[in-house]
C-alpha cells in the first residue's frame, strides 16, 4: 500500500477539502467551490506575474467523459472568486449530475498532480485509490451514477500558468483507477475513530459508546447530513435534510450589500472572515472606512442553530435505532462556525427540557476528508487481499 497514490475529495457547497497521501506523505489543503466562464478579452494580465501564485492562477480547460461541455475554459477556486460572473452551488444542488463537480474536481487534482512535478509541463497522473463523499440525500441514488463518471482518464489543461513560456500551458492526464463513494457524516464517524495512517482504531471509548448509539449531525452548505451509529456502524433508518449555511451566508451577504455598500466575492470569503473570530467582522466598503457586519451576522447564525437542533430533535425522536443514543456529535464546517451560537441554543431546550448536548470534536471542520482518505485506503486494502487470495487459490 505504500507506493500507491490517494486522494480524499469532501465536495463541499463552499469549499473542497483534499487530502492526498503519495508514498505515505500526507498533503492538504482546500480550495472555494467557486467556478466562472473565461473570456480572453477580459483576462486580467497581472495574473502573467511570475509572483502570482498557480492556486490563485487556476484556468482549466476539462476534456472527459464525465462532462457535456468539453470546450469551454474555466477560472476556478480562487481565482473565480474575483470574476464577476462567478458561479456559487445552487440549492439543494445534484452533485453527481453537475458538470461543475467535475470540473471542479479535475481541475484540483491535476493541480496536486503539478505540485507533485513541479518541473513538467506535461503529466501522467495515476490515482490508484479516489474516494469522494455525497449528502445522505443523494447517496443512495446517486453513488453509483459518480463513481462511473469519475472512472477513467480524464484530460485537464491549464492555461495562461505564471512563470512558463508561450503558449503558458500545462497538461494533465488523471487515470482514476478506482473510486469508492462514502456517506457524508458516516465518513466523518471513521474521521473520528481510525487513523488516517495507520488505519488502526484511535478512539476504543467512542467505538463503545456507539453500542447504545451515537447521532452525528454534518452540517455544510447545503445539507445537514445526519448519521445513526449503532455497534460502530450507520443504520439505515437515519437520513439528512437540504439545510445549511448557504442560505444564512447569502442572507448576510445581501444585507451588508444593501446596507454598508459592500460585496464580498463569494461566501467563502465571508466564511474565511467569521471563521478569523469578532474582532475580524467587519468590512471597508471604503479606504479607511471601517463597518461592523456583526448585526447582520449574528441573527443568522443564531436562526441556524435553532434549526439545527429542531433538526436534530426530530431525527433523534424518528428512529426507533437511535432513540437511545448516548452522544450527539455536530461536526462540518458551519457547524464550527456557529459553536458559540449552537451552545448558546442547546442551554435554551435544557431549558425547555429537552436537552441536546452535543460535542464538538477537534478539527469537526476536517474529519469528513479525513474519513474518505481511510476509506480510500480501507477499500484499496482489502481489494488488495481479495486479489492475493485469488492468486493463492488459483497456485
Amino acid at each position: 500500500m505504500n507506493r500507491h497514490n490517494f486522494l480524499a475529495v469532501d465536495l463541499g457547497n463552499s469549499w473542497y477539502k483534499v487530502m492526498a497521501s503519495e508514498n505515505e506523505e500526507i498533503t492538504e489543503y482546500q480550495m472555494p467551490n467557486a467556478i466562472a466562464e473565461f473570456d480572453e478579452g477580459f483576462y486580467e494580465k497581472h495574473y502573467d506575474e511570475e509572483d502570482v501564485p498557480l492556486e490563485e492562477n487556476l484556468i482549466v480547460e476539462v476534456k472527459s467523459q464525465a462532462i457535456s461541455n468539453k470546450r469551454d475554459t474555466f477560472y476556478i477556486g480562487k481565482s473565480a472568486t474575483r470574476q464577476k460572473n462567478v458561479s456559487l452551488t445552487s440549492y439543494n444542488n445534484q452533485k453527481a449530475e453537475e458538470d461543475r463537480t467535475f470540473i471542479l474536481l479535475f481541475g484540483f487534482a491535476a493541480y496536486h498532480a503539478i505540485l507533485c512535478n513541479p518541473e513538467e509541463t506535461e503529466i501522467h497522473y495515476t490515482i490508484d485509490q479516489l474516494a469522494v463523499s455525497l449528502p445522505t440525500t443523494q447517496y443512495k441514488e446517486m453513488k453509483e451514477l459518480m463513481k462511473q463518471r469519475l472512472l477513467g482518464t480524464h484530460t485537464i489543461i491549464f492555461h495562461k500558468v505564471p512563470e512558463l513560456q508561450e503558449p503558458k500551458e500545462i497538461l494533465v492526464k488523471i487515470e482514476v483507477m478506482d473510486v469508492i463513494v462514502g456517506s457524508e457524516g458516516a465518513c466523518a464517524y471513521l474521521g473520528l475513530t481510525r487513523d488516517v495512517e495507520t488505519l488502526s482504531i484511535k478512539d476504543e471509548s467512542l467505538v463503545k459508546e456507539s453500542q447504545k448509539g451515537i447521532l452525528i449531525g454534518d452540517l455544510g452548505g447545503d445539507s445537514v447530513d445526519f448519521v445513526g451509529i449503532k455497534n460502530n456502524k450507520p443504520v439505515a433508518s437515519v437520513e439528512g435534510e437540504p439545510f445549511g449555511i448557504n442560505q444564512f451566508l447569502d442572507n448576510i451577504i445581501r444585507k451588508i450589500s444593501k446596507h454598508e455598500l459592500y460585496k464580498f466575492d463569494s461566501r467563502s470569503e465571508l466564511e474565511e472572515k467569521l471563521l478569523a473570530g469578532v474582532s475580524e467582522w467587519y468590512v471597508e466598503p471604503f479606504a479607511g472606512v471601517q463597518k461592523d457586519i456583526s448585526k447582520y451576522v449574528t441573527p443568522q447564525l443564531k436562526a441556524m442553530a435553532i434549526k439545527y437542533l429542531e433538526l436534530f430533535d426530530q431525527v433523534r425522536s424518528s428512529s426507533n435505532e437511535v432513540k437511545g443514543s448516548v452522544k450527539y456529535i455536530a461536526v462540518g464546517g458551519a457547524a464550527k462556525l456557529a459553536q458559540r451560537q449552537i451552545q448558546e441554543a442547546a442551554i435554551s431546550w435544557k431549558q425547555k427540557g429537552r436537552p441536546i448536548e452535543l460535542m464538538f470534536p477537534e478539527n469537526l471542520e476536517k474529519l469528513n476528508v479525513q474519513g474518505l482518505l481511510v476509506l480510500a485506503k480501507m477499500n484499496h486494502l482489502k481489494k488488495s487481499h481479495n486479489k492475493a487470495s485469488k492468486v493463492s487459490i488459483r497456485g
